[in-house]
């Protein structure tokens, strides 16, 4: 039973037959005021015809004592709770005993689909796919621990009118080499120079380009074949920077795949009487809505955005059933969603639609543009990252004691734990909705709100507990006698930890809640601050028996509470650095 559940019953007991809404009680903003705090008396107050001080009495006088070990009302209306030891203890011990660190699955039975990352086929991944691709993963992460049935989604671009121009130039510009050896690298090539030629004056070069497109999407077979090895190519490519990442994905299912289904989408909002004629375009408006007009086939008769995805929503409605459908995109499309979610409520669509948007990155303080040069190329940055962590972890290593030096092999891969985990945890720790400056200083640094300062908290706890002969679980420390499931919590900065462990499941809760990875990532960096003012402040190794296995266990707690946090996001925990 929570702690929520038991001021809940005294709630209902102190005001029985009330409708009491949402009970909550937080962590406290200062020890000072205790443990925890329940504000919910003052809104209670009016409603039942009391003072709010009255009413939060009620509330105390009802409480069941017994895991508290002080009940105070306090300003105009406040509980300040401050726990029992016995309590504290007993909630530790259930949570290390509990499977997924004590992740409750409030989605069991449930399916969402996710839609991330979503890179153009033909085209190399550059520093610009990075947040969409790191934040959704997360959030596919942290609903699957959660319990939900997870359908990732790569929604590739990899049809229209860049398809012409690419067979133009591969047939054109290649030589036999490069066509028998085609990489990503070369295809994005290929585009370019056939882009540029498809601007020359006198525009013969882009109307072959446009009859190499319309044979395409008439199902000329030779087209057909040479667009179906440039979408290989390209996924082949893509998941070689996904497997870097640690990104998987259930499906890819690009615009090819929905470009079939919407004449059909569009058939149907006609019929719902939602899209009419405009200057040779069928558009839905929703100006009551102040959103504008949107385009559902253009003049030309092709379709845009707004039908291929009110066509995806058909396509995966009818084959996952989902709750729910995440989509994570920059914020330039916000106005896109909002009209498409919209249109998709018209239609009599109940499927919940969230779209996550997040802001813009620059690198190292400039922007990042293709006009500027500053496209980096997604491969580079994360061969960059490896290099400076191969520097830090080589520079530790000549720094440390003798002994037996790493194999390269080990050196190597220490470094992609380290410089990939860093590239993550520098987007994730924002919120995605700010724009974030890419700066290696700080991504590196091994102090301050980062990627390795969290590993190196981690690896700290596994040599601790390597040193005091166990790994600290169940069965590395015995239980004690005087203790609950092996923890004796005693100081305040020992308590201060226990509670924010406690607080973990929920902070996962929070974090699918608002679409934000940002929150798990506070919640570790806070909660691995407040293990090394422990760490500082308790002698560990040194303590006498029992409090030498307490601690040791509530260490241990602490080591899988972060590499269990540091998983959801994406980051590996290696435990030696």
């Amino acid at each position: 039973m929570t702690l929520t559940d038991i001021v809940k019953s005294a709630f209902e007991k102190a005001f029985p037959g009330e409708d009491l809404g949402g009970i909550r009680v937080v962590p406290a903003t200062d020890p000072k005021f205790g443990d925890y705090q329940c504000n919910d008396a003052l809104k209670l107050a009016k409603k039942v015809g009391l003072k709010p001080r009255d009413a939060a009495q009620r509330v105390a006088d009802s409480l069941d004592r017994a895991c508290f070990e002080k009940v105070e009302v306090a300003g105009p209306g406040f509980l300040n709770l401050t726990v029992s030891q016995s309590w504290l203890n007993s909630r530790l011990a259930a949570l290390d005993a509990a499977p997924n660190c004590g992740i409750p699955q409030n989605g069991r039975g449930k399916k969402i689909v996710i839609d991330y990352s979503s890179p153009n086929a033909a085209k190399q991944m550059h520093i610009g796919h990075i947040r969409s691709t790191v934040i959704g993963n997360a959030i596919d992460r942290i609903f699957r621990s959660l319990g939900y049935e997870v359908v990732a989604d790569n929604h590739l671009g990899d049809w229209g009118t860049q398809f012409g121009i690419l067979i133009k130039g591969y047939r054109d510009l290649l030589t036999d080499d490069e066509r028998a050896n085609l990489t990503v690298p070369v295809l994005e090539k290929c585009y370019v120079l056939s882009a540029a030629k498809a601007k020359e004056e006198d525009g013969v070069w882009r109307e072959e380009c446009k009859a190499e497109l319309v044979k395409l999407q008439q199902g000329d077979a030779e087209n057909l074949a040479l667009w179906k090895r440039f979408i290989d190519i390209s996924i082949a490519e893509f998941n070689r920077m996904y497997a870097k990442l640690g990104v998987k994905f259930d499906t890819y299912r690009g615009e090819s795949y929905y470009n079939p289904l919407m004449p059909g989408v569009v058939d149907r909002l006609l019929k719902a009487g939602l899209a009419e004629e405009s200057e040779g375009a069928l558009v839905v408006k929703l100006e009551k809505e102040k959103l504008g007009v949107a385009i559902v086939r253009k003049s030309d008769g092709g379709y845009n955005y707004t039908t291929s995805d009110l066509a995806c929503v058909e396509s995966r409605v009818k084959d996952y059933d989902p709750e729910r459908i995440i989509y994570v995109t920059d914020d330039r499309q916000q106005l896109h969603f909002k009209q498409f979610f919209s249109i998709c409520g018209k239609l009599g669509y109940t499927v919940k639609l969230v779209h996550v948007p997040f802001g813009l990155m620059s690198y190292q303080g400039k922007a990042i543009s293709t006009r500027e040069g500053n496209l980096i190329k997604l491969d580079d940055l994360l061969a960059e990252a490896v290099r400076r962590s191969k520097a830090i972890v080589e520079a530790r290593a000549e720094g440390a004691a003798e002994g037996p030096k790493a194999a390269e092999g080990d050196v190597l891969r220490l470094a992609e734990q380290i410089g990939f985990g860093a590239v993550k945890y520098a987007d994730l720790s924002h919120d995605p909705a700010t724009a974030i400056d890419f700066n290696w200083d700080k991504a590196l640094a091994l102090e301050g709100n980062s990627g390795p300062y969290l590993q190196y908290a981690y690896a700290r706890v596994k040599s601790l507990l390597a040193k005091a002969g166990g790994d600290g679980a169940s069965g590395g420390v015995a239980p004690m006698p005087n203790g609950v499931g092996g923890f004796l919590v005693a100081g305040p900065v020992e308590k201060r930890l226990a509670l924010q462990l406690l607080e973990f499941p929920g902070a996962v809760v929070r974090a699918a809640e608002a679409y934000k990875p940002s929150v798990l990532a506070d919640y570790l960096f806070q909660t691995a601050q407040l293990y090394s003012s422990f760490y500082q402040n308790s002698p560990i190794l040194r303590s006498e028996e029992p409090v030498r296995s307490a601690r040791l266990r509530l260490c241990a707690l602490f080591g899988e509470i972060l590499r269990s946090g540091l998983g959801l996001l994406g980051i590996e925990t290696p435990e030696h650095i």
